[in-house]
């Protein structure tokens, strides 16, 4: 009496049930899906990557040249207050003095904007001012006129 057995299936294989054909190309499109989710993830990448937000930088004070024109000889510093707002560190040697300064970074600009303003009190009144802030800043968020109270 002989005993025949089936050949042994190689690990790797799978069981096909009786009946339905062998795709010749399952094993590429099993291979495909891989690379296709590589090249959707790449596409998705470059389209978000100039999508993406850069908040603008900016510190100090908004100097207008307008505000700035209306600061002059014999102002309190309440209203150099109104007009300019507080300065940015308060000057622990000089308290006669009042530095503002004005820094601003925009993606669309080539070159940050920068200002700066000194205001020199004699006698708690304004003595002098020097600024080197000229119309190329951008305008402030209110296009209301600015006036110092008392002016």
């Amino acid at each position: 009496m002989q005993v025949t057995t089936a050949p042994a299936r190689p690990p790797h294989a799978r069981a096909i049930p009786a009946g339905v054909p062998e795709a010749p190309l399952a094993g590429r499109a099993m291979r495909a899906g891989p690379l296709a989710r590589g090249v959707a993830l790449l596409a998705l990448g470059l389209a978000v990557s100039g999508c993406v937000y850069e908040m603008p930088i900016q510190q100090g004070n908004h100097l207008d040249e307008k505000a700035i024109s209306q600061v002059h000889a014999g102002m309190t510093r309440s209203q150099v207050r109104y007009l300019l707002g507080t300065p940015m560190v308060p000057n622990a040697f000089d308290r006669d003095r009042w530095e503002y300064a004005y820094y601003l970074k925009v993606r669309q600009l080539k070159v940050e904007r920068r200002g700066h303003v000194t205001v020199w009190f004699k006698d708690d009144l304004v003595d002098r001012v020097a600024s080197d802030v000229n119309g190329d800043h951008p305008e402030p968020v209110s296009s209301k006129p600015v006036t110092a109270p008392g002016a």
